[in-house]
């Protein structure tokens, strides 16, 4: 395996650009701008496993300590209502 360096405005990394999607609507929700990356050959064949079905979800750096704080309240859900 090679070492993978994760850029510091990546706040998730998803499986799948549906999970991605959602996860940018949920931040876009409370007002923090999100942006997806994803490999182009995974885009392209419409993976959603593996390093290239992996969907990187960014947020300018200044936003960064609230969109952590935000996916930590979804992933423990406290965001269900």
């Amino acid at each position: 395996m090679f070492n993978r360096k994760i850029r510091e405005e990546v706040v998730y990394i998803a499986n799948g650009r549906l999970e991605a999607e959602s996860v940018k609507a949920l931040l876009e929700s409370f007002e923090i701008p999100a942006f997806l990356n994803q490999e182009s050959a995974g885009l392209t064949y419409g993976l959603t496993v593996g390093v290239l079905g992996e969907v990187e979800v960014l947020v300018p750096l200044s936003f960064i300590e609230e969109a952590k704080k935000i996916i930590e309240e979804m992933k423990d859900g406290k965001l269900e209502s």
